[in-house]
């Protein structure tokens, strides 16, 4: 087939960590403000509100987990041949995976909305909690493949090297949906008052918006562009190797969620105080952890250009230098977070038993978070060189077969309640993360590149 033709583009950015990770770090703040921005405005509501909406985005995390399988591996395999210079092969990769995506959301969107009852009825919800997570759940599933069409467009935009454009894009985003929460939640501006059912619009009115311009901006980095006809031609050498990262990617962090979601289940038997200080204390932790997670996102561009020019002896060093930073910056502003976190969780709820409960567990996050970043950049490591079946292993003996058994221990024979639930997490976190450690130190992940070697690499260009 022949190349699609070459247009202008934006030159490409120089790619070092700082460059590329502040801008992913303040788009993911903002993805998380989005989340909050729910949460608090709810909280107006009632508890109930808030807590119904956050069984509901569990499984929706799940949801998103499973569309994130094509996300995941075309962002490796496109950094991968960015890195050997093969643009053209990139841009078709690019186009089949937005399709693979399309097609799966839609899937997952329909199941939302034919399975949605079930699930809810199935989680031990009742009163006013099943009422408002029925209305949520109506809405935000069935749009849901609004935001599989966001993560694939906007990873790939990422892996061009084009962060800052994107960040632009989530932060526009982000102003829509607190005004759209603004004016659906309490009815301002003429406009009914629809609570939860008004946080749901909002939503699906502000992801529908972004999607227009991030597949504008998608064209707009290109140097080599799609045309019609990538979208409608399927490769199977490309969907292979889009899958064979996508698929182990999707499984470990699905294993992750489903035991997220049972300790969720745990939780429910703990009364709605507990389930309310869990989701305030995710709500808090989530900006944590989001330093981690944005340096290993930044991490991973970097070591799939460089597997990609096959410079392993680079991508080696890039990793452990970035889990240097990641470990040192959660562990500052987790101890900044526990100094004010009185304050902090004051400012969701006055309910005197959710806020000493969440303050509580809020002091056991320094032991979670620390272990959490050396998962966060090692693990996105290992799966930009390719090597991500091990997590996949590592995910089923630490969570499924450690940390399950450990939290009900915890929780129902020790009587610990919610901070049993966040010990047994930490202890997945602490063992999966030097796990992955020692499996980096040990190279094997050199073997595992995606791109044959076609002739001599030319160098990737590395900022400061």
């Amino acid at each position: 087939m022949d190349a699609p033709p070459r247009t202008e583009a934006p030159p490409a950015p120089a790619l070092g960590l700082f460059r590329l990770t502040w801008p992913i770090f303040l788009e993911l703040m903002l993805f998380m403000l989005m989340g909050t921005s729910d949460t608090l405005m709810l909280s107006g509501v009632s508890d109930d509100a808030v807590s119904a909406v956050g069984v509901v985005n569990q499984y929706i995390a799940l949801c998103i987990l499973i569309m994130n399988v094509v996300s995941h591996g075309a962002s490796i395999v496109v950094a991968q041949y960015l890195g050997a210079r093969r643009s053209a092969e990139a841009a078709r990769i690019a186009a089949l995976a937005i399709t693979m995506n399309l097609m799966l959301g839609l899937v997952v969107s329909a199941a939302l909305l034919s399975l949605g009852d079930f699930i809810l009825t199935h989680m031990n919800l009742q009163g006013p909690v099943l009422a408002h997570a029925r209305d949520y759940i109506r809405i935000a599933g069935g749009f849901i493949f609004l935001q599989a069409l966001i993560n694939v467009v906007s990873a790939l935009i990422r892996t061009y090297g084009f962060t800052r454009q994107s960040m632009y894009v989530s932060l526009g985003m982000n102003v829509l949906h607190v005004v759209c929460n603004y004016a659906l939640i309490f009815g301002h501006f003429g406009l009914p008052a629809w609570g939860v059912t008004g946080a749901a619009v909002s939503t699906g009115v502000s992801r529908a918006t972004a999607l227009v311009v991030f597949l504008w901006m998608l064209y707009r980095v290109m140097d080599v562009r799609m045309v019609a006809r990538d979208y409608v031609t399927f490769s199977r050498e490309y969907s292979r190797k889009i899958l064979k990262v996508g698929v182990p990617a999707g499984i470990e962090q699905l294993t992750y969620h489903s035991c997220q979601t049972v300790f969720l289940y745990f939780v429910t038997f703990l009364g709605p105080a507990a389930l309310a200080s869990r989701q305030y204390a995710m709500a808090v932790s989530q900006y944590v952890f989001l330093f981690s997670l944005a340096i290993g996102m930044g991490t991973s561009i970097l070591v799939g250009r460089l597997v990609g020019a096959h410079r392993p002896d680079e991508a080696y060093r890039r990793a452990l230098e970035s889990l240097k930073w990641a470990v040192t910056l959660t562990v500052l502003v987790d101890l900044f977070v526990i100094l004010l976190r009185q304050p902090i969780v004051g400012l969701f709820t006055a309910n005197v038993d959710i806020l000493q409960l969440t303050s509580r567990v809020l002091l056991l996050s320094l032991l979670l978070e620390s272990g959490r970043s050396f998962n966060l950049v090692l693990v996105n490591a290992l799966r930009a060189a390719g090597d991500a079946q091990f997590a996949v292993y590592m995910a089923f003996v630490s969570m499924v077969c450690m940390s399950l058994p450990l939290g009900y221990l915890l929780v129902f024979r020790l009587q610990w309640g919610l901070p049993g639930i966040w010990l047994a997490i930490a202890a997945d976190e602490w063992t999966r993360g030097t796990i992955f450690w020692l499996r980096w130190k040990s190279r094997a992940w050199e073997k595992k590149s995606l791109v044959e070697p076609q002739e001599e690499a030319v160098p990737v260009a590395l900022g400061g």
